[in-house]
């Protein structure tokens, strides 16, 4: 059931049924969460049975505050204190070395765990409430589309499932994960906050994935982290990521025999046909993240089975947004 997340009633029933080992989907500004009781490795194996998700693939643990930081963490470089302070609350998950004996079953048996504090004022209300950390993968089947709307996690889970509604995600990716268990910073996962930022803030070079690859004999291999599958954030349709010549050369040779297609493109094309869907990408990469996943849940609910997507720009600021979709066309 939907229930308005600005209801205190709401809140705390929330907070009741993670206390008793349930789950609850909840806003972030990123995306909707499924969250359980990060301390309880029973509430966390709901979360991996309800999303068929394999139990060691790590989970993000969403705290209230920064103070909850030492109740899973065993330490904190510097550099990673310095993001907590420029980016939380905010879009940015942090993976620190595990406090033993914690959250083991979120951490997907991992000696390190991941730790975001969110800014959605829903998120921040509910974690309060429930006065312990709260393990959120993005409520979706495992592998699909991540859902931004409340109604999109209650298409997922029926209605047995509480969901909290905090209204349409603002940014609409998952959060940018850095890992700090290594000495240096390491993105793992792009997001909306660009490589440029995170190192303005941190105050030392972040490698990026390549950059680690080459070096991980020096500094050991990633841990896990979670949305990093090579394949992931899928709908139904195939997803082909194209130039927008060879989108509209497509277009032109089926003409109006062309069917079950949906573009997303920032380029003008020509439809040929009525059986083609069309959505404008838009120009600004924070704009497109925001839609993007409820575009792909849209072209799925009016059935096309192809999803043709115009290629991104070079700009770092569409990262986060490309990292998605390349995930999204090798499934």
């Amino acid at each position: 059931m939907i229930r308005d997340g600005t209801d205190p009633a709401a809140l705390l029933e929330a907070a009741r049924v993670i206390r008793a080992g349930g789950l609850v989907g909840f806003p972030t500004e990123t995306v909707y969460g499924l969250g359980a009781d990060a301390s309880s490795d029973s509430a966390v194996a709901g979360i991996f049975a309800a999303k068929g998700r394999p139990s060691d693939h790590p989970l993000i643990v969403h705290v209230a505050e920064a103070a909850q930081v030492p109740d899973y963490a065993s330490s904190v470089p510097p550099f990673a204190s310095r993001l907590m302070q420029a980016f939380w609350p905010g879009p940015l998950t942090l993976i620190l070395p595990r406090q033993p004996g914690v959250a083991a079953a979120a951490a997907g048996g991992q000696d390190s765990i991941g730790l975001r504090c969110p800014s959605h004022p829903v998120a921040l209300a509910f974690l309060k409430a429930c006065a312990t950390g709260v393990a959120g993968p993005s409520a979706n089947r495992f592998g699909r589309v991540s859902p931004t709307t409340a109604r999109h996690v209650a298409e997922e889970f029926g209605d047995a499932l509480l969901v909290l509604d905090g209204g349409p995600c603002a940014v609409g990716i998952e959060s940018s994960i850095v890992d700090c268990t290594r000495g240096r910073p390491v993105l793992l996962r792009p997001g909306l906050l660009t490589r440029a930022q995170l190192e303005a803030a941190c105050g030392e070079p972040v490698l990026d994935q390549d950059e680690w690859q080459h070096e991980e004999a020096a500094l050991g291999a990633a841990p896990r982290a979670s949305g990093t599958l090579a394949s992931h954030y899928a709908p139904n349709a195939r997803v082909r990521l194209m130039d927008a010549g060879a989108i509209q050369t497509a277009l032109d040779l089926l003409g109006a025999q062309a069917a079950h297609i949906a573009v997303y493109a920032r380029s003008i094309v020509r439809i040929p046909s009525a059986q083609v869907l069309y959505r404008r990408m838009p120009d600004d990469a924070a704009a497109t993240a925001q839609q993007l996943f409820a575009v792909l849940r849209d072209f799925d609910a009016q059935g096309v089975k192809l999803i043709w997507i115009e290629h991104l720009p070079a700009d770092p600021a569409w990262d986060g947004v490309r990292d998605r979709l390349q995930r999204a066309a090798t499934s």
